[in-house]
């Protein structure tokens, strides 16, 4: 075993990458748990050392000795490398925090990288430490796949092991919320708890809340579902299992972020729970696509939680840690150009983590930018329809001279377009000449998706179209189909993009037994004695081979009414597999 102690940094071709990196592309995306403890500082590297070695010698590697403690007033960062086996390097440092604002008490940090060897690469691992006076401390750790030249490994990288055996002993936080490995069970009276964690501006993590089947316990469901499922987020979310006497309360408190009948829903950080629109930002798993696809459902779900875990600015303390430095582990002569060499490398490595800092606290700004401004366009947007909507009443409303004018209240617009698939399907009665023949699990799968929310207001835009198109069109005077009446649509009417409304499937599909089986969907019998008719034309739900259809059979002129047979995922055809 070999000891380098107050090392200057290394080369990178010998220390690797910073661990503050983001993840490349092509690459395998790397783990990052970020949480707060109100232990020690000194506990809590006792016990990441405790873990670590305990980790080691279950893996068959040498125990480091136990590493120095320096003086709490000393201003020199320590740093020291080990090699336990080939390829197998320990490297510790510590040292003090710079202070922000400067003159205020500063505080400490503690680092712990272990690198491995992996298939077609290296597999590193960083423990970080970092705490200031009178505040919690922070912990971070990270896992990272570093492909060897030339290689390319997309994919996850697991969570470590040491999660599973650190994470029990901090009593993790983040903000109010307790972090641990499993989701807690919580009961009626801890919904308004839950709530207020929900719409705490200081959280950080996503919070994942699953309901339970009516039929089922919820130990049970527990155990034998949502365990599974949420082994990738372990660190990276909080969860919780609503009791059914807590759901009642919490869908009730929350009707526009409801979940319930076996549904998983990870909400992101800053909810609003007066805002319909808000709640397309917050990923609905369905229990079917739970049961049905277990493996892809545990990978939809662990998607947003590392996406944000990547990609969020570092809190104080952790962005004040500096670059990791230790030295080659075999001697050498001393070289001066070396050594200067070496001194430019870790000036460049700072200064590539503090951009990579000043990077995501942009792009976090930007992102919440966005979220107001498009929660004020949709404001304005259903402001707009109300007005249109009213416009078009008092047009189709209008009495002759002497006839008593229309009550204004009774042209106010209902609620404004639905948050999700499935309050879609609830509300399609609102239109009264169409009628929709579809499997309801198609369209509510939509939900899994993270731009559902935009499919979804798509979606109700173009039932709104069709309505108003059939309202003129059975009694003929709508002068076209769909489509020509989305290129001329009346003044105050619904616009619905017509180059999303097609007419028909091409020849190929048309001709294609298989793909002209599958656009075959229900019908009454007073429509098509076989009781299913083909319906090729469709509107398109936002862009690329995957997005979704609506395929309907406009029968206006005959029974008077449109029916939509199916709104889901892309239907094959020559661009699909």
């Amino acid at each position: 075993m070999t000891t380098d102690r107050f090392a200057p940094p290394v080369p990178s071709a010998a220390a690797g990458t910073d661990s503050r990196t983001a993840a490349a592309p092509g690459h395998a995306t790397p783990y990052r748990m970020t949480v707060t403890t109100r232990q020690s500082h000194a506990d809590v590297v006792a016990l990441a050392d405790q873990c670590l070695a305990a980790w080691l010698k279950h893996e068959g590697y040498d125990e480091p000795p136990p590493a120095p403690t320096p003086p709490p007033d000393s201003d020199q960062s320590a740093g020291a490398r080990h090699r336990l086996a080939d390829r197998v390097l320990l490297d510790r440092d510590s040292g003090p925090l710079p202070a922000d604002p400067p003159g205020s008490p500063g505080g400490r940090y503690t680092r712990r990288r272990l690198r491995t060897p992996a298939p077609h690469g290296t597999h590193q691992l960083t423990l970080t430490i970092a705490s200031e006076p009178g505040a919690p401390s922070w912990v971070r750790l990270e896992a990272e796949h570093q492909s060897a030249p030339g290689v390319r490994t997309p994919g996850r990288v697991p969570v470590p092991e040491l999660v599973a055996t650190l994470l029990p002993l901090l009593d993790a936080s983040d903000a109010g919320a307790e972090v641990r490995l499993l989701p807690r069970i919580i009961t009626a009276a801890e919904v308004d708890i839950v709530i207020d964690e929900l719409c705490d501006p200081a959280r950080r993590l996503p919070t994942v809340i699953a309901s339970v089947p009516a039929d089922l316990d919820p130990q049970v469901w527990a155990e034998q579902v949502l365990h599974p499922l949420l082994r990738n987020v372990a660190g990276l979310a909080v969860g919780y299992v609503l009791a059914p006497e807590a759901r009642v309360l919490f869908n009730t408190a929350l009707e526009f972020h409801t979940v319930y009948g076996g549904a998983v829903r990870t909400y992101l950080p800053e909810v609003d729970p007066a805002s319909r629109r808000d709640a397309g930002r917050h990923l609905v798993l369905p229990r079917h696509r739970i049961e049905s696809e277990p493996r892809r459902a545990a990978a939809l779900l662990a998607r947003e939680p590392r996406r944000l875990a990547d990609l969020a600015p570092l809190p104080g303390p952790l962005a004040r840690v500096p670059a990791l430095r230790v030295r080659l582990v075999e001697p050498r002569p001393r070289d001066p150009q070396l050594d200067e060499l070496v001194g430019e490398l870790s000036v460049s490595r700072q200064a590539g983590a503090d951009e990579l800092q000043r990077v995501r606290i942009s792009l976090h700004r930007s992102r919440r930018r966005e979220f107001h401004l498009r929660t004020e366009n949709e404001v304005q947007s259903t402001a707009l329809r109300r007005v249109s909507s009213q416009l078009r009443a008092l047009n189709s409303r209008l009495c002759p001279p002497g006839q008593p004018a229309p009550d204004p209240a009774s042209l106010e617009e209902g609620p404004g377009s639905p948050a999700s698939f499935a309050e879609l399907l609830g509300r399609i009665g609102e239109f009264p000449l169409l009628t929709f023949t579809g499997d309801a699990k198609e369209t509510q799968a939509l939900d899994a998706s993270t731009t559902g929310s935009g499919w979804v207001r798509l979606t109700w835009d173009g039932l709104t179209a069709l309505q108003e198109y059939a309202t003129v069109a059975v009694h003929g005077a709508a002068g076209g189909d769909f489509k020509q009446w989305c290129e001329h649509a009346p003044l105050g009417g619904s616009h619905f993009p017509p180059r999303k409304a097609v007419r028909g499937e091409s020849q190929t599909v048309c001709s294609h037994s298989k793909m002209r089986r599958e656009r075959m969907f229900a019908v009454p019998s007073g429509v098509d004695p076989s009781g299913r008719a083909f319906m090729g034309a469709h509107l398109r739900i936002g862009g690329g081979r995957t997005a979704p259809r609506l395929h309907y059979l406009d029968d206006c002129s005959g029974s008077g009414r449109i029916y939509v047979g199916y709104i889901g995922l892309h239907l094959t055809n020559t661009l699909t597999n």
